[in-house]
C-alpha cells in the first residue's frame, strides 16, 4: 500500500483550516527544497527544457513566491525594498553566486519569515501590500499553494530527467 503525504495525518486533518493550510505549504515546501538533495551543482543548473527553468532556478523562483505573498502582500514594501527582482520572470535567474547550498538556505529563511508573517493573521485577514490590491490570505494561502504545487510537478520532472537520462 502506497504511502500518504503527512497532510493525511490525523493530526491534520483535525486542526483549523490555517493550520491545514500551513501544513500543506510546509509539504510543498519541502518538496521543493528536497529537489535538489543530492545533487551537483551543473546538475541543478542543468537546462533541460526549452525554457530556462532549472531545479535552482525553480527553488530560487519558490524563494521570491514566499517574498512577494508573505512580505511585500503583508508589509507593503516594494520589490526593490526587499532586494527581489521586479518580475516573476526574472525570479528564475541564476547568478554567478547562486550554489545549491545558499538558494536552499535562502529559500528556508524566506519560508520561516513567512510563517512569522502570517502566524497572527486570521484567513480573512486582508493583505492589501501586493501591488494588483487587496487580498483575504485565504486566498493568498491558496494561490501560493498552487504555485508550489505547480512547481513540485516541474521539479519532480526535471529531477528524473537528471537521474535517469
Amino acid at each position: 500500500m502506497p504511502a500518504f503525504p503527512p497532510t493525511f495525518a490525523e493530526a491534520v486533518v483535525a486542526q483549523p483550516l490555517a493550520a491545514q493550510f500551513e501544513a500543506f505549504l510546509d509539504e510543498h515546501r519541502a518538496a521543493l527544497d528536497g529537489c535538489l538533495e543530492g545533487l551537483t551543482e551543473e546538475q541543478a543548473r542543468r537546462s533541460l527544457v526549452a525554457s530556462s527553468t532549472t531545479l535552482l532556478g525553480l527553488v530560487k523562483h519558490a524563494t521570491f513566491v514566499e517574498r512577494v505573498w508573505f512580505d511585500e502582500a503583508v508589509t507593503g514594501r516594494s520589490r526593490a525594498e526587499l532586494g527581489i527582482p521586479a518580475a516573476s520572470e526574472e525570479s528564475f535567474v541564476l547568478d554567478d553566486g547562486d550554489t545549491i547550498a545558499t538558494v536552499r538556505q535562502a529559500h528556508r529563511e524566506a519560508c520561516a519569515a513567512s510563517r512569522r508573517a502570517t502566524a497572527q493573521l486570521g484567513l480573512d485577514d486582508i493583505l492589501s501590500g501586493h501591488r494588483r490590491g487587496p487580498f483575504p490570505l485565504r486566498w493568498v494561502y491558496l494561490h501560493v499553494l498552487r504555485e508550489l504545487a505547480q512547481h513540485c510537478g516541474h521539479a519532480d520532472i526535471l529531477r528524473e530527467q537528471l537521474l535517469t537520462g
